[in-house]
C-alpha cells in the first residue's frame, strides 16, 4: 500500500471521526436546548425533535461530499457517474423512492401536525399509545406495555388516527352497565351516579345554565332493552385518555359492590334445554 493511499484512508477515518463527533455533540446540544427552551418558549418540541433528527443525515452527507471531492479517484468515479445519469437516476429513484417518500411524509406530518410529540394517538388496527419521537424516516410511539412501535412516516401520514390529546384533552367516556328486567332501573342510575360523581378523577363539564338547572354532572340513559339485560350507558367527562381508562375500571368494580350490597342484579343468559326422549314421552302420553 502506497503511503497516497494511506493518506486517503486517514483522512476518510478524520472526516467519518468529526462527522460522529460533531454529530453527537450537536444532537447532544439540540436535547438540551428542547428539554430547556420549548416550554419557556411555548413552542411545540416537535419542530425541534425533528430538526435533531435531521442533523445527523445532513452531517454525514456534507462528510460524503467532502471526501468525494478531496480524493481525486472518487471524485473522477462521481463525474463518471454523473455522466451516465440517466441510468444512474433511474436506479438510484427505485431504490430510494421509499426513503423519499417517508421523508416527504415526515415533512408534512411537521408541517400539519395531525399529532406532535406527547400526544396519544390511536390507529384503525388498534395499535396506541404515546409519540415519543419523529424522525427524518419513522415515527416511535410507546405502547402501553412499554414497547416501541416503529412506523414509516410515509405509512402513519396515510392512516386513520384516533389523536386524544389535540386542542382538548378532555375526554367523554362511555360506560355502560346491565342489569336484570327485575331490578329498579332508577336505584341502578342513582347507584352508577353516585359512584362516578365521587370518583376524584370525574370533571363537572356542565355550562353554567345547566348548572344553573340543576343538571346533574353524570348522564345516564337507558340505552337498550336486550334479550337478558336492560343496559344503561353512564357518560362521564375526565381529563385525558389515561384517567379514562382507570375511571373506567374503578366504576365497574365500585359500582359492581354496589349493585351486590342493594339487591340490583347483573343478568347472565338462561338456557332452557329440551332433550328428544322426553319430547317423544310426552307426546305419547297425550
Amino acid at each position: 500500500m502506497n503511503k497516497e493511499m494511506i493518506n486517503y484512508i486517514i483522512l476518510i477515518a478524520i472526516t467519518f471521526s468529526i462527522a460522529i463527533i460533531l454529530s453527537l455533540i450537536l444532537r447532544k446540544l439540540l436535547s438540551l436546548f428542547i428539554s430547556k427552551y420549548a416550554k419557556r418558549l411555548k413552542t411545540d418540541p416537535t419542530n425541534f425533535s425533528f430538526i435533531k433528527n435531521s442533523v445527523g443525515f445532513l452531517i454525514y452527507t456534507s462528510a460524503i461530499i467532502f471526501i468525494f471531492y478531496k480524493i481525486p479517484y472518487l471524485k473522477s468515479l462521481g463525474t463518471a457517474l454523473f455522466a451516465g445519469a440517466g441510468i444512474l437516476a433511474v436506479v438510484v429513484g427505485f431504490a430510494s423512492q421509499k426513503a423519499f417518500a417517508n421523508i416527504i411524509s415526515g415533512i408534512f406530518i411537521l408541517i400539519s401536525k395531525p399529532f406532535k410529540m406527547s400526544d396519544i394517538i390511536e390507529f384503525t388496527d388498534g395499535k396506541k399509545g404515546v409519540v415519543e419521537e419523529i424522525t427524518l424516516r419513522h415515527t416511535i410511539i410507546k405502547d402501553y406495555e412499554n414497547r416501541r412501535i416503529i412506523i414509516p412516516n410515509s405509512i402513519i401520514s396515510e392512516e386513520t388516527i384516533i389523536n386524544s390529546s389535540i386542542q382538548d384533552e378532555k375526554i367523554k367516556k362511555h360506560i355502560v352497565f346491565s342489569i336484570s328486567y327485575d331490578s329498579d332501573i332508577d336505584k341502578a342510575i342513582e347507584i352508577i351516579r353516585d359512584e362516578a360523581q365521587n370518583h376524584p378523577f370525574i370533571i363537572d363539564n356542565r355550562n353554567d345554565q345547566e348548572k344553573a338547572d340543576n343538571k346533574p354532572i353524570v348522564n345516564i340513559r337507558v340505552v337498550s332493552l336486550s334479550n337478558f339485560s336492560v343496559d344503561l350507558k353512564a357518560y362521564v367527562w375526565t381529563s385525558g385518555n389515561d384517567n379514562a381508562f382507570i375511571l373506567k375500571c374503578d366504576l365497574l368494580k365500585s359500582v359492581k359492590h354496589r349493585f351486590d350490597k342493594e339487591g340490583i342484579e347483573i343478568p347472565f343468559p338462561y338456557r332452557t334445554i329440551v332433550y328428544k326422549k322426553d319430547l317423544k314421552d310426552g307426546q305419547e302420553n297425550t
